[in-house]
């Protein structure tokens, strides 16, 4: 059969190094003058004779460095590609490493082949080509056990074995070359994979910030259980309520005696409160002169009053109030009160139809709860009161409290820890300062604090108008455009300047988001669980739980009815 002018046949396979198509070398080489061609001559013939006479002054055959070098010059013989030769001596023990270093080696072209081999399979796979994928990963299976053969053996791959593989797989990178599975073809393929892929990975990653939102808002079923039995506890005791009802004169002057060390914390969640409580007395020196103000929500209000109506610890006295029985904090009076009867505030937070673009945490209602608004009301709920200790209901105390007390803080309201050691914990990443009115007032570099475990003056605090700062920047807020949502924002701004740094042993933060330095944790006088994962939650990290589960009696009948361990 007649093949036509200019096509090749695809049943013969050319030479190994006869990969690239002819070159034009001849005719450049004549179109050269005949002064260039002549003096290329006498160079190329003075090169010989130098190497001739090199060859003159080589070693006798029968000395041992001879007997190397033969070895060695047998060892690159190939007609196929040059291998390195070890003058130094081959031991039994080959390292392929070294070989596959080598840029002359068997081992080092195919490994080279086996990597562009897989990105030729990628690109096959990609136009459906099947049947070349076939072919091309048993060649890299092939050039794979040669290697693996080698390695096990501890010697040099073997010549015959290496020269066959790398011609065979030659020829089928030239055949891709023909499918036109060029680099830049590929490239482009694997960045779109790679676009694809990482999509991917978003999608998946707001769904796992999704689904742990919803799961650090759900309530455990332990404590829905724990509550339902602590309130039918409640009503059906009469000696649990006079607990609370029949206080002595003395225990009522305790609530308001400045000598004594007062902490409030505002909370629905009791088996929390219990542990602030009980950390906090267990670790105390002096637990006979704590005071502690709790004030939760009317569903809460009986439980927790049995529950701490149930416990002793160690002589400190607990008060506890409702929220709804501060009827002075009603829309009129609260910013956030008012804001929550706004229809569009409504239509915000609840029913899940407002800005797409903002995020599932910053849409939590309970961010409007006035339990946590409450702590700007302080000075208010407790006018007798010159200095208190706020605490959150996610913290565990590891060390006595009572020289916070007696810190001074230099004239201003509030002591805090500050958390501006990283750029992320500075005022612009609460605050839009964007925003003319936020930018022309605050610096957005200002080193932030935090809630959780904050020394108030009190006194201070009513002299400087502290909350009349707060309901200032809530009414300017009532579009969202200062900052998205959180006590802490406006207690950036209302407290701006009024806040005395503490020693960070103090407060140590991060426990329920993050990894902490367990020499921290363990010079920490108050550690918060800050962040979605409580320890009362499935989700809360496991390496941290054991902090606050040392402050919980699981051995309490309540506790194993509702709380299986």
């Amino acid at each position: 059969m007649v093949r036509p002018a200019g096509l090749l046949d695809p049943t013969r396979r050319r030479p190994f190094l006869d990969q690239r198509r002819p070159s034009s070398f001849k005719r450049r080489w004549q179109q050269r003058p005949l002064w260039a061609r002549l003096a290329l001559s006498l160079v190329l013939a003075l090169a010989c004779v130098l190497l001739l006479l090199g060859l003159a002054g080589s070693p006798d055959p029968s000395s041992p460095l001879s007997t190397v070098s033969s070895r060695s010059a047998t060892t690159v013989s190939s007609p196929l590609l040059r291998q390195r030769s070890y003058l130094e001596g081959i031991t039994d023990t080959h390292n392929m490493t070294d070989e596959m270093l080598s840029a002359h080696s068997f081992s080092r072209q195919l490994m080279d082949q086996i990597s562009l081999a897989k990105t030729y399979i990628v690109a096959a796979k990609e136009a459906s080509n099947l049947q070349f994928v076939a072919e091309l990963s048993a060649l890299v299976r092939r050039e794979q056990s040669i290697l693996a053969q080698a390695a096990a053996h501890g010697s040099m791959v073997v010549k015959e074995d290496a020269e066959k593989a790398i011609r065979d797989m030659s020829v089928l990178f030239f055949q891709a070359q023909q499918f036109r599975y060029d680099s830049a073809v590929t490239i482009m393929k694997l960045k779109g994979q790679i676009q694809s892929l990482e999509e991917k990975s978003k999608a998946e990653a707001d769904k796992s910030t999704k689904y742990g939102q919803i799961a650090a808002e759900e309530l455990p079923k332990g404590l829905y259980c724990l509550g339902i039995r602590l309130t039918m506890e409640w009503f059906k005791s009469t000696e649990l309520q006079r607990k609370f009802s029949d206080r002595s004169p003395a225990v009522q002057s305790n609530l308001r005696d400045n000598s004594l060390y007062h902490y409030c914390v505002f909370s629905d969640n009791i088996i929390a409160v219990s542990v602030v409580v009980n950390s906090t007395t267990l670790n105390s020196k002096h637990p006979e002169k704590i005071v502690f103000h709790l004030v939760t929500d009317e569903v809460n209000y009986a439980p927790m009053n049995a529950w701490f109506a149930m416990n002793d610890y160690r002589g400190a006295i607990v008060e506890i109030q409702k929220v709804e029985d501060f009827t002075w904090l009603n829309a009129s009076y609260v910013p956030v009160l008012k804001q929550l009867q706004d229809a569009a505030t409504q239509n915000f937070y609840f029913s899940g139809s407002g800005n797409r673009g903002t995020p599932i945490k910053f849409r939590n209602p309970k961010y409007l709860s006035m339990l946590n608004h409450l702590r700007f009301y302080i000075p208010e709920i407790y006018p007798e009161l010159r200095k208190v200790v706020f605490l959150d209901d996610d913290i565990v105390v590891q060390k006595d409290l009572s020289d916070l007390f007696t810190i001074n803080l230099n004239g201003n309201v509030m002591g805090a820890v500050e958390t501006c050691m990283e750029t992320f914990h500075r005022f612009h990443k609460y605050l839009n300062h964007s925003h003319p009115l936020i930018r022309a007032h605050f610096d957005p570099d200002a080193c932030g604090w935090a809630f959780g475990m904050n020394v108030l003056d009190l006194v201070e605090w009513r002299n400087k108008n502290v909350t009349g700062i707060y309901h200032y920047w809530q009414e300017r807020n009532a579009d969202h455009t200062l900052w998205k949502l959180g006590s802490l924002p406006p207690g950036l701004l209302a407290f701006y300047g009024l806040v005395e740094a503490l020693d960070p042993k103090w407060h140590v933060l991060g426990l329920g988001y993050t990894t902490v330095d367990p020499a921290t944790i363990k010079e920490g006088a108050v550690l918060h669980y800050n962040g979605n994962m409580k320890p009362w939650l499935k989700i809360g990290m496991e390496k941290y739980k054991g902090f606050w589960d040392n402050y919980v009696d699981y051995s309490r009948p309540l506790l194993q009815q509702c709380f299986m361990r």
